[in-house]
């Protein structure tokens, strides 16, 4: 629609010029001494209109010519960017695809075409740390640590993603500190942290990344879980010596991550060993409330520092004996508890009950245990052989 509206106008503009010139009957006289020329004045106006088309004609000729070094570098720039970006392109493919020869050729591509390219150098630094070339690896480093600013962020993680990777921890520490030192702090590089942590044993510092992994939600609660889990345990091992810092830093942990049934589980003999167990108790005797757990009720005796703490653990311990009649893990504590009240007859039957339904070393020994304080040597010595049995055999313990 808009070309036949330009079309009619064009007509219209010729058919308005032609009528007009029709009538014109002016002439332009040039005066040249001793020369003279008449000229009509459609004639001239023709002349001049064709002589501004072709000064601006020659112009515009004159104007590409002087131009034409810089355009044909253009074109050598714009092609010289074309063939590094597919150069790298195939370089990021053959890497994803674990050919890492191929990328490794590619990256040094682009990077020649590129005349230094930083992706290209980190993309061939892990080629070649896929291909386990240490000189090679450590060249491509250097190549994109001369690009200077830019890529020091990109380099600083490839090298500590890496470095981890080859279980150089010490290396990939260093090069996160140099992260933080520049104010970095990101989701990749707190996951890249916590690797770390849990690698060199830095419990305190393990728990505070994996806490804030959790506030970002870049992980769950049950993803988080295990790494918790393990910093808290072995942190308690560290402290194990100092019951009273033992019982303060049971006490901080949030009470969210005390609902970890396994954390309760490798925690309840440590603080046991210090005289603290009874911290415990009422966070065990809620998750089984909430929740029946054959391994935390096995662990259940632990709860009790005296005979007083004890009788009450053996209530709540036979009240859950009506709803788990047949659990080993429950008449394992039961048993213990039995021993710990002195109630010799009952601890024998409930240890040798758990043994029936779950043949397990530390019921082999509790029961040795027991026969040795009853002074009955041979059912003692039965029962440490059975034990030393079952763990040579590779037996559950």
């Amino acid at each position: 629609m808009r070309a036949l509206i330009w079309l009619i106008g064009i007509f219209a503009l010729a058919v308005g010029v032609a009528m007009i010139a029709g009538v014109n009957d002016g002439y332009v006289l040039v005066v040249l001494s001793p020369w003279r020329a008449q000229i009509s004045l459609n004639l001239f106006i023709v002349l001049l209109v064709a002589g501004v088309l072709l000064i601006h004609l020659l112009l515009r000729v004159l104007t590409r010519t002087l131009a034409l070094p810089s355009r044909v570098a253009q074109w050598r720039e714009r092609r010289r960017r074309e063939r590094a970006e597919k150069a790298l392109y195939g370089a990021i493919n053959a890497l994803f695809e674990g050919r890492f020869s191929q990328s490794l050729k590619s990256a040094s591509a682009a990077y020649a075409a590129a005349e230094g390219s930083s992706m290209a150098a980190l993309v061939a630094a892990r080629a070649a740390h896929g291909l386990q070339d240490q000189a090679r690896y450590r060249e491509w480093l250097d190549h994109a640590a001369e690009q200077g600013k830019d890529s020091e962020v990109a380099r600083l993680m490839t090298e500590a993603e890496l470095a981890i990777e080859s279980r150089q921890f010490d290396v990939a520490s260093a090069r996160l500190a140099q992260l933080r030192e520049g104010g970095h702090k990101h989701i990749a590089m707190l996951r890249l942290e916590s690797e770390v942590a849990l690698a060199l044993g830095r419990w305190e510092e393990l728990l505070h990344i994996l806490r804030q992994l959790l506030k970002h939600k870049a992980l769950t609660a049950e993803q988080a879980a295990p790494g918790l889990r393990q910093a808290h345990v072995e942190r308690m091992k560290q402290l194990a010596a100092d019951p009273a810092a033992l019982a303060e830093y049971w006490r901080a942990i949030p009470a969210e991550e005390l609902r970890d049934r396994g954390l309760l589980e490798g925690a309840l003999p440590l603080l046991a060993r210090a005289g603290c167990a009874a911290l415990a108790r009422a966070q065990t005797e809620r998750l089984l409330e909430e929740r029946w757990d054959s391994g935390l009720a096995r662990l259940y005796a632990y709860c009790a520092e005296s005979v007083d703490e004890a009788r009450a653990c053996l209530h709540n311990a036979e009240t859950w004996l009506e709803r788990q009649p047949r659990d080993a893990g429950l008449l394992f504590a039961l048993g213990q508890l039995c021993r710990r009240t002195e109630l010799w007859g009952k601890a024998q039957s409930y240890l040798e009950a758990s043994l029936g339904l779950k043949p397990a070393v530390d019921t082999h020994l509790a029961l040795a245990h027991l026969f040795d304080t009853l002074e009955r040597r041979d059912d003692a010595q039965r029962h440490y052989r059975a034990a030393a049995e079952r763990v040579a055999g590779g037996a559950a313990v």
